[in-house]
């Protein structure tokens, strides 16, 4: 999974607890200073019936948000929904370290494995999908 907003949405959309073992797992451990400390708010969710209708909005959610920089100079940000101001400074550090020579590292210890849930997640809910799935079809009456 390449490009920044693509890494970005798929670690906000993650569990906390995955990301978290996947970083300790990691033994990532960056020097850096906080640009921005991680802060608690709410976001509007809004959305859109059938992907084409008109936008209405569904409610708040909320996500923690951070900013960090890192001793080479590289800036990296982090959301996460719900309230886990540790992962939101995590996900900012993973933004920032894929911006430089430790991308690979990020990407195989937290990026792929996050990748992997996600498609085990996707499935889970394909299968939950198909087993209510009806089949209808027509009869033919003969014209008798």
């Amino acid at each position: 999974m390449d490009g920044r907003a693509n890494w970005l949405s798929l670690m906000a959309k993650s569990p906390v607890k995955f990301i978290d073992e996947c970083w300790q797992k990691a033994g990532l451990s960056p020097e850096f200073e906080v640009i921005r400390s991680p802060e608690i708010g709410s976001v509007m969710v809004r959305g859109r019936m059938g992907g084409t209708g008109d936008a209405f909005n569904l409610g708040e959610m909320t996500v923690t948000r951070a900013s960090v920089k890192l001793s080479c100079g590289t800036v990296g940000h982090g959301y996460i929904m719900g309230r886990a101001k540790r992962t939101a400074t995590r996900v900012a550090l993973c933004d920032a370290l894929l911006q430089t020579g430790d991308k690979q590292q990020v990407k195989d210890n937290i990026i792929q494995p996050l990748i992997l849930l996600k498609k085990e997640s996707d499935q889970r809910i394909l299968a939950k999908a198909a087993a209510t799935k009806v089949d209808f079809f027509t009869l033919a009456r003969g014209e008798d």
